[in-house]
């Protein structure tokens, strides 16, 4: 009779711990959920003031947890994609500029871009590393810094395209190139734009 006792009595706690358990579950998904959705919309309206929005969405919304809502990490994030991204293509145009059939002017403008691409990222790799010091006394000095490097940055994707224009190379590898290079200038212009901001709310 005791046994049954204690039975009866752990069957009923069960019946109302359970569903306490079930609900705290549920509740800790759909805040994990809602914070989420608050993130990712942070990301879409800060975009929305850069040239490029969409890009910029696509380009960030997976970093969304770690970026949350903070603008400081967003310009972080933005520095950081576009500083893989300008990597990733010097280094495609070092394998493009060794292609077969390229005739002397074509290699010449290949060259030029690597180059101006390599100072791109040297520039970032600049700004990626002051970032950490924008919590420090010297605010205004330092993001002044990093948009500037940011800048030139911007300037040499630039410059890398207008040595593509005219007639500089043939149809498909000029297709090629410039297609790349406007993906990291605008990129890049996007991290600029999301770092001005960030700025702005210390003026």
């Amino acid at each position: 009779m005791e046994g049954s006792f204690s039975n009866y009595h752990l069957v009923v706690a069960l019946l109302i711990f359970l569903p306490l358990i079930h609900f705290s579950t549920t509740a800790s998904a759909a805040r994990a959920l809602s914070s989420a959705i608050t993130n990712t919309e942070f990301i879409r309206t800060s975009c929305s003031t850069t040239t490029y929005p969409e890009l910029c969405y696509t380009s960030l919304s997976s970093q969304a947890t770690t970026i949350r809502s903070d603008p400081k990490l967003l310009a972080h994030a933005a520095l950081s994609v576009s500083l893989e991204t300008a990597t990733s293509t010097s280094l495609l145009m070092a394998k493009l500029s060794q292609s077969h059939g390229m005739t002397a002017r074509e290699v010449g403008a290949m060259h030029d871009c690597i180059e101006e691409l390599s100072d791109s990222v040297y520039q970032l790799k600049n700004s990626m590393a002051e970032m950490p010091q924008l919590n420090g006394p010297n605010f205004a000095l330092t993001v002044n810094d990093i948009q500037t490097w940011v800048s030139a940055a911007l300037t040499d994707d630039d410059t890398c395209m207008e040595g593509f224009a005219g007639k500089v190379m043939n149809g498909n590898t000029k297709f090629a190139v410039r297609e790349q290079i406007v993906n990291v200038a605008h990129i890049t212009s996007n991290a600029l734009a999301l770092i001005n901001s960030f700025a702005s709310l210390h003026g």
